[in-house]
């Protein structure tokens, strides 16, 4: 292996030992009713079912090793010495490969869910090979895939690979499989043809054939477009036009065709066990998406989902979330179910009686807001199940901006994600002074900041459209102020436009930041820290609320520190979302002035390197610092002002020399290695639904997917 032609391969290795914590879930499960047990089982399983559809959609070679592990796991039933002793392996090689399958099945893929990262085994290449030689079946799936051993390292040739990204600019996305010659500017002319023809992307993949044609990999249970043909009507063949003039599009039905079929299956059990008509018919035009590929029906779903106000066993399931497309437009599989904290969902409920007070608070007019705030339904859950590429700590959805503004949308609080935490967990760049509040302070703090993200942060804003030709949202013969410019605007949404289409691959980044900005802001407010049951509302700093804020402006500084670890030097190219959100937050903090948050250190390489932040501004310095970034980062997102939003986020998320060479190279060294979850299981036998947790260590991670039987 040609290690010197990738800088530090040692980022890329596998976390040794991982930090592996449980989702404790069986209070909450074994207060549910039968009929409710049996109705988040089938959908459970659903999602789960739906893991080699993620696989495929991270790299050629995931299902594959996800595959041979657990070959590796039936063949000695889980007794690893057994098979150390019979592949004539050392006790550390063994641990490493458990440590690196631990951590792709947390990922569910080779690529960090979280980052988008290739990791891989510290143990060397001649241990993989032994394994393989002890189980034949395990050799099988590898040898049957056409995948080598050299694949669950470092493409040492093609560097960047490494990363997920556009192939055309030398990363791996399997979002585009078989087409390694396919260019950023084919993805996005099919993205905007496939706009014009209102046919959605989100379960879909994209194919560039030998003679330069296109398919479109349609996801579903049937090989076949419906009698009465798909959402863009009978045809499957199109004609393309300018720059693809002379090339064709094939919609071809049938990716993922085995699983979406047994997915169907387990969703329209789940429909038997509803607790109401809507959630019926939920589950209905889920099976009928998930059967034909129509996300006509999908977006059904939705509107039904966002009504089922309340309900005690809380789902959802499909392609949602498209962090990890380049061209951020398709989606990657995701399962939720989970059961309401009643007593947790309080406080959440009377934060949003309180929103349409607090939105009046934030940094512009009611031009660029919603017409009407729409109250949403907002819970705490206490997860059963997440399938995807990882777990977030809250969930603000349906993306679809028409269903957001014409009936809303839900806002989720996952409780037990967010109080999951590892034993001596180490916190770096925190300043000694600090660590005992922040320590007494951090999870309150994420929740506080969590629930105003998600509600206030992506539940506000109104998108200025032309919502056909010569209509308008707003009073274009008048239009707005910008409150950035104090001139009228002049630049908005045209017709069949969407936030993603216009402001394209970065698009789910800067919305994370706004969001993050929102609650930055809005933390500052007294009357929503008492919500949460902290103070009593009056604006006291040195109280236990003062305490909460301060930690909350602590952790985005930290994170934002942290984040350079997910940016890669060689192609200098952000790899996670929400950590290239919170640098610019840090750097607005940094510049905000009056010495409001700085970076200490005294040794040259960094190794001291602490945040200082000065409790007494946050109020004053740090929130009007906040608040006059998130009013650029709001305007320009509602007026579809697309080169000032590129212009500012490039500069708020530039890294400079000092960045790249000196904080970045500590940042790596102090890391620590992102929690990965087991999680529980349940079966259906005569009716009745068992759960069945698992040990917190490698084995416990590994036994738990084998009991899937996915």
């Amino acid at each position: 292996m040609k290690m010197h032609e990738i800088d530090n391969l040692s980022q890329y290795y596998a976390d040794a030992p991982p930090t592996i914590v449980p989702l404790v879930a069986k209070p909450h499960f074994e207060a549910l009713t039968n009929k409710q047990k049996l109705y988040a089982h089938h959908v459970s399983r659903a999602a789960f079912l739906g893991t080699r559809i993620v696989l495929r959609q991270v790299s050629p070679e995931s299902e594959a090793i996800f595959d041979f592990i657990l070959a590796l796991h039936e063949a000695y039933h889980g007794h690893w010495p057994g098979l150390q002793k019979a592949a004539g392996i050392s006790d550390e090689a063994l641990q490493d490969f458990l440590n690196y399958a631990t951590q792709f099945l947390g990922n569910t893929g080779n690529y960090k869910g979280f980052g988008d990262s290739k990791f891989i085994p510290r143990c060397h290449p001649e241990t993989i090979d032994a394994l393989a030689s002890a189980v034949p079946k395990a050799k099988k799936f590898l040898e049957r895939s056409k995948t080598s051993v050299a694949a669950f390292y470092a493409t040492t040739d093609q560097p960047g690979k490494m990363l997920l990204g556009f192939p055309d600019k030398g990363h791996l996305s399997a979002y585009y499989p078989d087409s390694p010659d396919i260019t950023q500017d084919e993805i996005e002319a099919i993205s905007d043809f496939m706009a014009e023809k209102k046919l959605l992307p989100e379960n879909t993949r994209l194919k560039k054939t030998k003679d330069g044609n296109f398919q479109l990999l349609i996801a579903s249970g049937l090989a076949k477009p419906p009698p009465e043909g798909g959402d863009a009507g009978p045809e499957t063949v199109f004609d393309l036009d300018g720059k693809l003039s002379g090339k064709t599009l094939e919609l071809v039905y049938g990716d993922h065709i085995e699983e979406l079929a047994k997915i169907a299956l387990h969703i329209k059990k789940a429909g038997l066990n509803a607790a109401n008509d809507r959630q019926k018919q939920m589950m209905d035009e889920y099976a009928k998406s998930f059967g034909t590929g129509s996300l006509n029906a999908f977006k059904e779903s939705q509107k039904l989902w966002v009504q089922d106000i309340g309900p005690m066993v809380e789902t959802n399931i499909g392609f949602i979330e498209t962090y990890r497309d380049p061209a951020n437009v398709r989606a990657e599989w995701e399962g939720l179910v989970a059961m309401v904290n009643k007593e947790r969902t309080q406080a959440f409920q009377k934060l949003v009686d309180t929103a349409p007070s607090m939105i009046s608070k934030l940094p512009w007019s009611r031009d660029f807001e919603k017409d009407k705030f729409q109250a949403p339904d907002f819970t705490s859950l206490e997860v059963l199940t997440f399938n995807g590429s990882g777990i977030p700590a809250g969930i603000n959805i349906p993306n679809y901006d028409d269903i957001r503004q014409e009936i809303g949308f839900k806002n989720v609080s996952l409780g037990n994600v967010l109080s999951a935490k590892a034993p001596d967990e180490k916190i770096p760049f925190i300043d000694p002074r600090d660590l005992d509040i922040y320590q007494a302070n951090r999870d309150q703090a994420f929740e506080v900041q969590v629930g105003i993200h998600e509600l206030l942060g992506h539940g506000t804003g109104k998108l200025l459209q032309e919502t056909e030709p010569g209509k308008f949202n707003f009073d274009h013969s008048n239009p707005p102020i910008s409150p950035v410019t104090n001139k009228p605007i002049t630049t908005y949404y045209k017709p069949s436009q969407t936030w993603s289409s216009v402001f394209g691959g970065f698009s789910a980044s800067y919305e994370e930041c706004r969001a993050e900005c929102v609650a930055m802001a809005l933390s500052c407010d007294f009357h929503i820290l008492k919500i949460f049951g902290f103070g009593d509302g009056s604006v006291d700093m040195e109280s236990k609320a003062g305490d909460v804020l301060y930690t909350s402006y602590l952790s985005m500084a930290r994170a934002g520190v942290a984040s350079v670890e997910f940016w890669d030097p060689k192609s200098r190219k952000w790899g996670q979302a929400h950590m290239q959100a919170r640098f610019s937050i840090l750097k607005t903090f940094l510049d905000a002035g009056e010495e409001f948050a700085t970076l200490e250190y005294t040794q040259d390489d960094l190794s001291d390197l602490s945040i200082k932040l000065d409790r007494g501004k946050i109020l004053t310095v740090g929130r009007k610092a906040v608040e006059a970034y998130l009013q650029q980062l709001h305007v320009f997102k509602c007026t579809a002002d697309y080169d000032a939003g590129k212009g500012l986020y490039d500069e708020m998320t530039h890294v400079d020399e000092w960045w790249a060479e000196k904080v970045r190279p500590e940042v790596i060294r102090r890391k620590t290695p992102r929690k990965v979850f087991v999680q529980a299981n349940t079966f259906e036998r005569d009716g009745e639904v068992e759960l069945k947790e698992y040990e917190a260590t490698c084995e416990g991670m590994i036994r738990s997917w084998a009991d899937r039987e996915v």
